[in-house]
């Protein structure tokens, strides 16, 4: 019988050594968060887990881990027959679940019956997620951030984009939060992550930093929708410097419009927003936004709510900042000709800033 490995850490180096991580804790637990890059194969499902959990509460312990016992065989044994199939003799797998014990063991004995070099993670998933927490809560990044900042509407995430696409570092923290950063910012295709799995992708991310090169990372508040920004990721970005792009009210009321296609097509959603709107709208002019609405003139509608609440909030946070940005980029319009342009000019704003390393 081949020697199970017990592996002590789950940080990046540690984890970086194995081609295949295996969570075997149920879907439900696994869609929550689990280690990058793994695989879910559960050794008892969401229906199973529930009904060894009843039996063990409401009939005996015996009865299930007897119960319990054959679902997790059956289920190992599938997947020798399938998912594990054509794996060679040198797989080496790592395998979790959620506190490294009879789930992952079970695993994990088996697969080393077979003569795969199985290595295990003492502590499991909890191991993992105090990574984590430490990596985010605990401890100081030396990140040389430089915030994206400007109005609403300014097109800042598809500028990011083509930084990244022009070979700077970039943080997508609305793309890893599944969210706009406003109040009609929910993505219609996919619902957020969990704080949990917003960490776990947020910490990969900048992990793979180089941290002598500057990072660029759109100017947000500490909250991107229903998720919470870390503190050690947050605290860089209170004293980073800031460029910021501008660009006339009706030209971002447009790009608004084109950006939010999947927003305007959802009149209810729109309703839901206006209804949350820190600054309560009259009775009057709330009556005018849905004759807005309901004409279809959204443009015109986006540049009501610029107006009233979030171009003010904008001066707000940055009268608090009380810093002067780096540098001022004004475009005319928001087409994709001045979106390059000024992408490439905060390309040459960056390489040329003289950052040191953040302690």
């Amino acid at each position: 019988m081949s020697r199970i490995q017990s592996i002590q850490s789950a940080d990046s180096a540690a984890l970086a050594a194995f081609g295949t991580i295996i969570d075997v804790r149920s879907p439900g637990e696994f869609a929550l968060d689990h280690v990058p890059g793994a695989i879910n194969l559960p050794v008892l499902t969401d229906a199973e887990r529930a009904e060894v959990g009843t039996i063990y509460v409401q009939e005996s312990r015996l009865k299930a881990n007897r119960i319990g016992a054959a679902y997790v065989a059956r289920n190992i044994a599938g997947y020798l027959v399938n998912e594990l199939a054509d794996q060679p003799q040198t797989f080496a797998p790592l395998v979790y679940c959620w506190r490294g014990g009879s789930r992952s063991e079970s695993m994990a004995t088996i697969l080393s019956r077979v003569g795969w070099r199985t290595s295990l993670l003492v502590g499991g998933y909890r191991t993992y997620r105090r990574h984590v927490q430490a990596r985010l809560y605990d401890e100081t990044w030396p990140l040389n951030l430089v915030l994206l900042d400007g109005d609403t509407g300014t097109g800042k995430t598809e500028i990011l984009h083509l930084l990244a696409a022009r070979g700077l570092q970039t943080l997508d923290l609305e793309g890893m939060a599944g969210h706009r950063g406003s109040l009609f910012g929910g993505l219609a295709d996919r619902p957020q992550p969990n704080q949990k799995g917003f960490e776990s992708t947020l910490l990969r991310a900048m992990e793979a930093l180089d941290p002598a090169r500057p990072v660029v990372v759109e100017a947000e508040s500490s909250r991107i929708g229903d998720l919470m920004v870390p503190p050690a990721l947050w605290a860089r970005m209170q004293v980073a410097p800031r460029i910021e792009v501008a660009a006339p009210r009706e030209e971002r009321a447009r790009y608004l419009v084109r950006a939010y296609s999947d927003i305007v097509a959802d009149h209810a959603a729109i309703e839901a927003a206006l209804r949350r709107l820190p600054v309560h709208p009259s009775q009057t002019r709330l009556e005018g936004w849905r004759g807005l609405l309901a004409a279809g003139d959204y443009a015109a509608l986006a540049e009501a709510l610029m107006a009233l609440h979030y171009d003010p909030a904008y001066r707000r946070g940055r009268r608090k900042d009380g810093r002067e940005p780096m540098a001022e980029i004004a475009l005319e319009t928001l087409d994709g000709p001045d979106l390059d342009r000024a992408a490439d000019e905060i390309v040459r704003l960056v390489r040329a800033l003289p950052l040191p390393s953040q302690t």
